[in-house]
């Protein structure tokens, strides 16, 4: 596995995007309610029904005294305006429909008809009903053009006209020709609003529409550039959306599949994604921090993934949001090996105690046994196996020595350090260890500039001297160990460590045979190990020596290879 892999961005799972809201602005909003035609024809529907309403009642509580055919004209107008008002309504508000300008123009036509029966049956000429006319021409200069605005003036006029003079027989008059001058008023009065009024609210949509583009840009270059994967998909799973990130996490284009269906192109790479994606689009069930497996690129690797539904919004179809956690997971493996190692150094720190006392005993005795004159004297078994029990009491007691090591690691102090110089002299002096094979060499690579950590300088160097010894024992033949310092900033260091000043990444690489599947996993248990004679403690000693300056130890081994990296916080820079 590369190095960047091993050290890229955690996957902690972040929340589902939330959708950003347009901007909005009051007064213009207002203004645009203000010039709804929905809104204005739902008044226009109230105002229409209590005007039949009132007018009927008026006509039944006066049918005695009243004439047959305004009656008649009373119920008739009733009738048909509750039958004309709840089709439109039926058109407008259930059914949703478009309201065109022909809609339009036939509720002004309606209205002008219901004005005309109620001027008609309570006076023509004389009824003071005749305003209403204003509110007819007012409301359809709003929902219609100019000129509309202007003809339902004009038939305003011919309807009373008609009313007045030909249905009533009425004698012209002053006061007459003056109600159909303020009808003709109204209308460009009205028009000349009504025009001003759409285009402040014409200019105030342009306005709204395009800070909705300039936010929608803003999302998707976030959407982009963000390092989750997103995909959408619609109820029969056909690509609606995907980012770029989701594209590199699949291994595949989904760009080129947008508007195809993609859930077998995700289960062939990722079975589980793709169920939780299909079982939130068609059955709107929901995960929030689950996670699966992607088998894609050559790599097998775990991504957690949180699913939400679009019904919301008020279209079918689901979106995933995953992304990769192989660093999280390995964090955790982290810090509980740190936990378990803990453990073990507390026990190995008893049992040494409880045994090296006892242990020194028996060394003491079996010397003097082998000094007596009967044991010294000639009688080899005795000799021998006092021998042998001093040279394994020897062992005991350096095993038992690095136990207590083991245990006893512990940072006594603090001081700046600078890790390329420890690096520098670990390589140095496993260079010239007895146990580098002829032909091996050993190269350290470092800025000449200081990278400063804070630390114990001892303990740093004893466990950065114990990788690079494991490396030269490990080298093949004339082969080669590296060490790598390089500096890290914020943004490349792993989610989910404290590295708030940067990092220090010290990379230790030999070409050897590589570490086997079966002690990988275990690679930093005590009493692990590989090497004939080892004790199985350098790895755990290093890791605990690492982990007590706030540290991780990162392990990549392939068929040919080992590399190990250790991540220290850099120190804070006081200047």
């Amino acid at each position: 596995m590369p190095y960047s892999a091993a050290v890229g961005p955690c996957g902690i799972l972040p929340h589902p995007p939330t959708p950003v809201p347009a901007p909005t602005d009051a007064p213009h909003s207002k203004l645009q309610a203000l010039l709804d035609p929905r809104l204005i024809v739902r008044r226009v529907y109230l105002a229409r029904l209590s005007l039949a309403a009132a007018i009927f009642v008026a006509a039944v509580f006066a049918w005695q005294q009243a004439n047959s055919t305004d009656t008649l004209v009373a119920s008739l107008t009733f009738a048909a305006t509750m039958i004309a008002t709840v089709g439109s309504a039926l058109y407008s508000d259930i059914a949703r429909r478009p309201l065109g300008r022909p809609f339009l123009a036939a509720q002004s036509l309606l209205d002008l008809l219901l004005v005309t029966a109620v001027v008609h049956v309570t006076g023509g000429g004389d009824s003071q009903f005749a305003a209403l006319y204003i509110l007819v021409i007012a409301a359809a200069a709003l929902l219609l053009p100019t000129g509309g605005g202007l003809l339902v003036a004009l038939a305003a006029c011919v309807f009373y006209f008609a009313d007045v003079f030909i249905v009533h027989d009425a004698a012209a008059t002053l006061a007459l020709f003056l109600q159909l001058g303020v009808f003709g008023v109204v209308a460009v009065g009205g028009a000349a609003i009504s025009a001003r009024l759409k285009e402040a609210g014409s200019g105030s949509a342009e306005q709204l529409a395009a800070e909705l583009v300039k936010v929608r840009l803003q999302a998707n270059d976030i959407l982009k550039n963000i390092r989750s994967g997103i995909v959408t998909v619609d109820v029969e799973g056909a690509l609606l959306h995907a980012n770029p990130a989701a594209s590199t996490l699949l291994g595949f284009d989904l760009e080129r599949r947008m508007g195809r269906p993609v859930l077998a192109d995700i289960a062939e790479v990722s079975p589980e994604l793709a169920r939780a994606l299909a079982s939130a689009a068609g059955g709107g069930t929901r995960v929030s921090r689950g996670e699966a497996t992607i088998r894609a690129g050559g790599r097998t690797f775990p991504i957690g993934l949180t699913t939400t539904t679009a019904a919301d919004a008020g279209s079918p179809g689901a979106t995933v949001i995953f992304q990769d956690i192989s660093d999280s997971k390995r964090l955790e493996a982290l810090h509980l090996r740190a936990e378990r190692l803990e453990a073990v150094a507390e026990l190995s720190a008893s049992l040494a105690h409880e045994i090296k006392n006892p242990l020194a005993a028996i060394r003491s005795a079996v010397e003097q046994l082998g000094r007596v004159p009967a044991v010294a004297g000639g009688d080899e078994d005795a000799a021998t196996l006092s021998c042998l029990i001093v040279r394994e009491s020897d062992r005991l007691s350096r095993l038992l020595s690095e136990f207590l090591d083991f245990a006893r690691v512990r940072v006594t102090r603090l001081d700046p350090v600078d890790i390329g110089a420890v690096a520098r002299d670990a390589a140095r002096l496993a260079g010239a260890h007895p146990d580098r094979r002829q032909g091996v060499v050993v190269t350290c690579v470092a800025p000449e500039e200081p990278l400063v950590v804070q630390g114990d300088h001892d303990l740093l160097h004893r466990a950065l001297f114990n990788l690079t010894l494991n490396a030269v024992q490990a080298a093949s033949d004339a082969g080669s160990v590296t060490i790598e310092v390089v500096p890290l900033t914020v943004d490349q260091t792993p989610s989910g460590l404290s590295f708030d000043r940067g990092a220090v990444a010290l990379r230790v690489t030999d070409d050897g045979p590589g570490i086997p599947d079966e002690v990988r996993d275990s690679l930093f248990e005590p009493f692990i190990t590989t090497k004939p004679g080892g004790s199985g403690l350098g790895l755990p000693i290093v890791h605990r020596a690492i982990e007590a300056h706030e540290g991780v130890v990162l392990v990549d081994s392939g068929e040919r290879g080992t590399s190990f990296t250790v991540l220290l916080p850099m120190a804070q820079d006081d200047g």
